[in-house]
C-alpha cells in the first residue's frame, strides 16, 4: 500500500519584501502531517527550503550550534529573525475593510487568514466583523443567537450560522421568482422589464397617410381604420390595389391611395375601380347605411333641397353596387353638398 504524500512547501529567500508569515505556515503544516520526524531532520529538511538570504542565516546557525541545536528554539528564532511587522499591518488595514459580499464561508475564511497576521480578539475582534455584515446578517445573529456567543469562536460561529440562513432564503425567494416567470405567472421583475421595453421603445405611432389623423370635431364624416363603416386595417383597404399603383398615388400625395382620386381618404373608400381601372372589393360594409343617415341628416336641416341634389341622392340610392361598378363622381355644386 503506498504512502501518503505532500507536497513540499515552496523555497523562502529571506528578503524583507519576501512574506515570511504564509511561508512558515505552510511549514508547520507540512511537519504536522509527518509526525514521526525528528528535530534534526526538521532543521535539517526546512533549511532545503532556504535560499539567499535565508540560506546563509542557516548554515551561520549550523556553525555555531550544529547538534546542540533543537527544533524549539530553531522555530522561535527563524520567527524572530524574519517576522515582517508590516505584514501585520497590511493585514490590520486589510482585516478592516474586508466585506460581507453575499458568501459567508469566503468572509470568514478571508478573515481567520487575516486575523492570523494580526490577531484581533473580544469586543475588537466582534466590531469588525459586525461592521463588515449586512442588516440581513445582523438581524438573524440577533434574533436566534443573541446570549450564545460570550467567546471570539462562539460568536464566530453564530455569524456565520446567521449568514447561511440568510443566503438559504436567498437563494429560495429566487427559485420561487424562477418558478413563476417558468409558468408565465406575473413577477414584479417581469413587469419592470416589460416598463423598460415600452419605454426604449416610445409612444406607437398611428398607422395614417398624409399628414395626422383626421380630427372627428372638425369633419364628422372623416373616420380611420377599424372604425364604424371603415375599412378594419390599412392591409385590407390596399387589398387588390397594384403596388405600384398604391405607390404612385402615395408619391403624388392624392387623397386616397386605394383609388387615387380626391375627395376622401384610403379608410373611407367606397371606390369599385382604381383611376386606372383596377377592378377592387367590394367595400366591407353597406353604402346604404350611410347613405340613409346621411339623407335623414339632410332632411332635418333642409326640407327644400335643390332638385338638382335630390336627383344625386336619388341616383345614389338606387345604384347597382355589385363588383365592378364605382360610384359616379359629381362636381360639388355648393359649400354644403354631402358628396
Amino acid at each position: 500500500m503506498s504512502r501518503l504524500k505532500m507536497e513540499n512547501p515552496e523555497t523562502f529567500e529571506g528578503k524583507p519584501t519576501t512574506p515570511f508569515n504564509k511561508w512558515w505556515q505552510s511549514v508547520v503544516k507540512y511537519l504536522g502531517f509527518y509526525l514521526e520526524t525528528s528535530d534534526q531532520q526538521k532543521i535539517a529538511w526546512v533549511g532545503t527550503l532556504l535560499t539567499g538570504r535565508g540560506k546563509a542565516w542557516d548554515l551561520h546557525r549550523d556553525t555555531t550550534l550544529g547538534e546542540n541545536d533543537t527544533w524549539a528554539n530553531y522555530s522561535t528564532d527563524i520567527r524572530t529573525e524574519y517576522f515582517d511587522s508590516r505584514e501585520a499591518a497590511n493585514a490590520q488595514l486589510k482585516l478592516s475593510q474586508l466585506k460581507y459580499t453575499g458568501d459567508i464561508r469566503a468572509y470568514m475564511t478571508e478573515f481567520q487568514a487575516l486575523n492570523n497576521y494580526a490577531p484581533a480578539t473580544g469586543e475588537g475582534l466582534q466590531e469588525k466583523v459586525d461592521m463588515a455584515m449586512p442588516d440581513a446578517v445582523l438581524d438573524m445573529g440577533f434574533a436566534h443567537y443573541l446570549g450564545e456567543s460570550a467567546d471570539d469562536e462562539g460568536f464566530l460561529l453564530a455569524t456565520y450560522q446567521a449568514g447561511l440562513q440568510v443566503e438559504k432564503k436567498k437563494a429560495l425567494r429566487q427559485a420561487k421568482e424562477q418558478m413563476k416567470v417558468g409558468s408565465g405567472g406575473p413577477t414584479e421583475k417581469k413587469k419592470e422589464e416589460r416598463r423598460k421595453d415600452d419605454k426604449e421603445r416610445g409612444p406607437k405611432k398611428e398607422e395614417s397617410q398624409g399628414s395626422s389623423r383626421p380630427n372627428r370635431s372638425d369633419n364628422k364624416k372623416s373616420s380611420w381604420f377599424g372604425g364604424k363603416n371603415t375599412w378594419p386595417t390599412q392591409d385590407e383597404a390596399y387589398q387588390g390595389v397594384p403596388m405600384p399603383e398604391r405607390e404612385e398615388y402615395r408619391q403624388n400625395r392624392e387623397d386616397c391611395w386605394r383609388c387615387g382620386r380626391p375627395g376622401h381618404k384610403t379608410y373611407d373608400c367606397l371606390s369599385f375601380k382604381t383611376r386606372k381601372g383596377t377592378v377592387l372589393p367590394l367595400a366591407p360594409w353597406k353604402v346604404g347605411a350611410v347613405i340613409g343617415e346621411g339623407k335623414r341628416k339632410r332632411d332635418e336641416e333642409d326640407e327644400a333641397a335643390p332638385l338638382a341634389k335630390q336627383q344625386k341622392v336619388a341616383a345614389v340610392e338606387s345604384m347597382d353596387l355589385s363588383p365592378g361598378k364605382e360610384l359616379p363622381i359629381w362636381e360639388e355644386d355648393s359649400e354644403g353638398s354631402d358628396f
